[in-house]
């Protein structure tokens, strides 16, 4: 018999480079975001770095037994470089790691880089699309609805529970990934997931307990290690 793991704490990467284009081409009311590398390869900001050894001094600074027993990361590069960051400032080098790409961000396809100034200017038709769809079913072409990363997070999750039974699991990943596992998890309706879109900060963490048969949600986008941390200041970006 499989059973959940005794907690599990979602925490979305460090503020990235990515994070920092977005706002400023949003804030320039320009097309295109000003990045040179593709999505997966996206580094932290110095922020970011910050932000993650701020979390991982407040895991180091628990209780044995309240710390994490493995972890789980995204594939991607900016939520690799913040459990490294997490994981040696907290001292848990040494626990057992895994990469899982079924982590990773919600692929945008033709629309990458592009800001919704640029969507609405360069493909009218995939906005009004959109707009038909709404956020949680559209699919860009050649990316991912919320829908689709779903199914990936669902596929997650029956790993989890096969494989950290009784585990206190670490998993660093992103907003989208997050959201959908409180979409799987709780049982919410798609409009109810949309609903908390951008509000899962850089380093928060979201944490589920369980008790064998079930995962009950304690704590959303929990901040305070970034917030107590006055070189780590708290980011928003969606």
């Amino acid at each position: 018999m499989t059973t959940w793991p005794d907690s599990l704490s979602l925490v979305r990467h460090g503020e990235s480079l990515g994070n920092l284009a977005n706002e400023h081409a949003y804030a320039a009311k320009a097309e295109r975001l000003d990045l040179s590398v593709d999505d997966p390869s996206v580094e932290l900001s110095d922020l970011g770095v910050r932000q993650a050894m701020a979390l991982g001094k407040r895991l180091g600074d628990l209780p044995p037994t309240e710390q994490p027993t493995a972890v789980l990361v995204s594939s991607y590069c900016r939520a690799q470089q913040t459990a490294d960051h997490v994981l040696s400032t907290a001292g848990l080098e040494h626990l057992p790691r895994r990469s899982d790409e079924r982590l990773r961000d919600r692929e945008q396809g033709l629309l990458d880089k592009l800001t919704w100034y640029g969507v609405r200017a360069r493909y009218p038709e995939e906005a009004e699309r959109r707009s038909h769809l709404g956020k949680f079913y559209y699919r860009p072409p050649g990316g991912e609805s919320w829908a689709d990363v779903g199914l990936r997070i669902r596929d997650v999750l029956r790993d989890v529970r096969a494989d950290y039974s009784g585990a206190r699991l670490l998993v660093i990943c992103h907003d989208v990934p997050i959201l959908m596992h409180r979409y799987v998890l709780e049982e919410l309706s798609p409009a109810d997931a949309v609903s908390l879109s951008g509000q899962v900060r850089n380093c928060s963490q979201t944490i589920y307990r369980g008790d064998g048969s079930r995962m009950q949600l304690d704590v959303f986008n929990d901040v305070t290690p970034v917030e107590d941390d006055p070189a780590a200041e708290v980011t928003a970006h969606e």
